[in-house]
């Protein structure tokens, strides 16, 4: 395969960087393609955490085969760290390999990058383009990009619901309104959280277990569990297996102890409600480099983030059919008039299956 446009190359980059959709976390998704004479004689992708970022892992493929990337071209899908992290700066590589031009998707909005790469690379005489497919890019790492500018992840909430936007029957049954190929797409995007969230309420009533399981991944996302009480049960199923967060509301010594004994971690984060202060959990998250938090909770949880304007996009599955009076899928108020709506943008509606998948953004967003 030949290169013979930037577009080209960093299409290819992005490709690459989806390779790692599922593994860099906290780091974001990285792909890089090295280019000589319209020829590839080299790609990466960013390794998981502490390993080889893309461009390294590219200029190492460039000398596994054989080549020299003096004088050529590095694709890469974000900006070229510049300081020491748990790995060396990617700009003094590519500077050392005698790149002669570097074409970054955008820049980096990690304040200690934030342009310092593009600018080390210029000031060794590489030629630097930028803005290449910059939206794919943004998509890509969306949650490394919120977490870098605002201190907190990008909350994607999912629900499935009938055309009628019920989520359950009133005594609770919801399996399944969506089909097979819906609930497996479901699974795909809690591949590439960081985290999965759920309430008190959705662990007493179904017991999930919160796991990835209808596609392959080799890592599980952190779960966490908003239980004000702290009313989880120690044989629940989300607490089998690796670490669960469990945010609370008040301190109970013991029942912490208890939790602590099994393996997880309780998080103690009032507001003066008596509640989880959920704006201050987001901002908890994004201290612990969670960049994509994944809802999957009740009509309640899901109403009080959505009220405390903690989420970004809503992920909502939608099958062709009726359930009338039941279970919706968000507790919110009724707005005294329209003006007070909330209001979100189609970003994406696709049919999976027999079911419709839209992606809404609320208007606040980015």
């Amino acid at each position: 395969m030949e290169i013979h446009s930037d577009l080209q190359g960093m299409r290819l980059a992005l490709e690459l960087a989806a390779k790692g959709m599922y593994t860099t976390t906290p780091n974001p998704r990285v792909g890089c393609v090295i280019v000589k004479d319209n020829q590839i004689i080299g790609r990466g992708y960013t390794q998981p955490v502490g390993h080889a970022h893309a461009e390294v892992q590219a200029l190492n493929d460039v000398a596994d085969r054989g080549f020299d990337a003096e004088g050529a071209t590095a694709y890469v899908t974000l900006e070229p760290c510049s300081h020491h992290g748990r790995t060396p700066p990617c700009a003094d590589a590519l500077i050392r390999a005698r790149v002669a031009r570097v074409v970054a998707a955008m820049r980096d909005p990690n304040p200690l990058v934030a342009g310092q790469g593009l600018a080390r690379l210029q000031a060794a005489g590489i030629t630097v383009t930028s803005g290449v497919l910059e939206e794919e890019a943004y998509e890509m790492n969306i949650g490394f990009f919120k977490r870098m500018q605002h201190g907190k992840p990008w909350v994607r909430m999912k629900t499935a619901a009938s055309l009628d936007g019920m989520t359950a029957l009133h005594n609770g049954i919801s399996q399944w309104i969506t089909g097979e190929q819906a609930r497996a797409d479901g699974h795909a995007w809690r591949a590439r959280a960081c985290a999965i969230l759920t309430g008190i309420g959705t662990v007493m009533e179904d017991d999930p277990q919160l796991t990835v399981r209808a596609i392959d991944t080799p890592r599980q996302p952190q779960r966490i569990v908003v239980d004000s009480r702290l009313q989880i049960s120690p044989h629940a199923r989300v607490l089998n297996g690796a670490s669960t967060w469990i945010v609370a509301a008040q301190s109970d010594p013991e029942k912490e102890k208890a939790l602590r004994d099994l393996g997880h971690e309780v998080i103690v984060l009032p507001n003066a409600d008596g509640k989880v202060d959920l704006p201050m959990l987001m901002m908890e998250l994004g201290r612990r480099q969670i960049n994509e938090l994944h809802v999957e909770a009740g009509f309640k949880l899901n109403g009080s983030l959505i009220r405390e304007e903690c989420v970004d996009e809503l992920l909502v599955y939608l099958a062709p059919s009726l359930l009338g009076d039941a279970q919706r899928m968000f507790n919110l108020p009724a707005p005294e008039s329209l003006e007070q709506k909330k209001t979100l943008a189609f970003h994406e509606v696709k049919q999976i299956g027999a079911d419709l998948r839209i992606l809404a953004r609320f208007t606040s967003t980015r």
